[in-house]
């Protein structure tokens, strides 16, 4: 589905959009680029939205709708955090320079303004993942080690996913690894060579170590 957006003028550094998607809304205001934590602008929620919906479709409501309390999303030096808002409201008074993180991070957006998936956003993909693919024990290891997925290791993916789609990566025990990118289709994979390529690697749990001083 795709992405409309209604633009309603509300003050002179601000402005409310509503994002309206798979039939719900989400509204959030706005603000210009400044150097404090603020919330994402519209192109921002735009593209972020998007990203997001490629691994877990209509379920991103799940996460704005919680009955457990209000959570929002929140820029701060680049990077998308998911904060309950109460946690949000504290961290406002902290300086900029001495605020480290807070909530979860979600990902980054580069000088370009496109936005890649951290892997700290595993923990809410995998519960609403529209599509999974599962590993054999053989090729966990390599996987964990930032490498791509070949039709070797793949126990078994959601039937009728499409190519290039959005996929949360399992061990047999169901438990999540990380996160991708299919190189072709459920159809398509039954009839590949056994060394080619079936999801493309965008993030696993091997980069809590690889990656410790950056992520």
């Amino acid at each position: 589905a795709g992405w409309k957006w209604q633009t309603q003028a509300q003050h002179p550094k601000a402005q409310h959009v509503v994002a309206v998607s798979f039939g719900w809304q989400v509204r959030a205001t706005c603000f210009r680029r400044s150097s404090k934590m603020r919330p994402l602008t519209e192109t921002e929620t735009q593209t972020f939205f998007e990203k997001l919906a490629k691994y877990i479709g209509a379920n991103i409501r799940v996460l704005i709708d919680r009955p457990d309390g209000s959570y929002c999303f929140r820029l701060h030096k680049d990077r998308v955090y998911y904060v309950n808002e109460q946690m949000m409201r504290v961290a406002i008074s902290v300086a900029r320079d001495n605020l480290i993180s807070l909530g979860t991070c979600f990902g980054k957006f580069n000088r370009k303004g496109a936005f890649k998936l951290n892997i700290m956003s595993l923990t809410y993909l995998a519960p609403y993942a529209t599509y999974k693919v599962w590993l054999k024990p053989s090729s966990e290891q390599s996987f964990l080690y930032g490498n791509h997925v070949l039709k070797s290791g793949l126990a078994r993916m959601t039937e009728n996913t499409p190519q290039y789609q959005g996929v949360v990566v399992y061990n047999m025990s169901d438990i999540p690894l990380g996160f991708g990118a299919t190189a072709k289709s459920t159809q398509e994979c039954r009839t590949m060579d056994p060394t080619a390529i079936v999801v493309f690697r965008q993030g696993d749990v091997g980069e809590y170590l690889r990656d410790e001083d950056t992520l």
